[in-house]
């Protein structure tokens, strides 16, 4: 018998279909990222506001996640 769990799975590309409900997905969690006091607060401590043109919000959502991930896995 062979352990389906230590035989590597052949790669499927997402389908396009798939593509989409992520993309939705991100865009969901992007705004309601960005509209939290947490990460209204997060941006004043590192004064993006200030330069908003540098930094775009998909970039700063997604810092703002992993820093905020990183902080609860302590």
């Amino acid at each position: 018998m062979v352990n389906s769990a230590s035989t590597p799975q052949e790669y499927q590309a997402p389908s396009l279909g798939q593509l989409r409900e992520d993309s939705e997905m991100w865009e969901s969690l992007k705004q309601a990222s960005a509209a939290s006091s947490g990460f209204q607060r997060w941006q004043l401590e590192r004064d993006i506001e200030q330069h908003p043109e540098t930094v775009t919000l998909d970039q700063q959502v997604r810092s703002y996640l992993r820093e905020t991930l990183e902080t609860l896995a302590y």
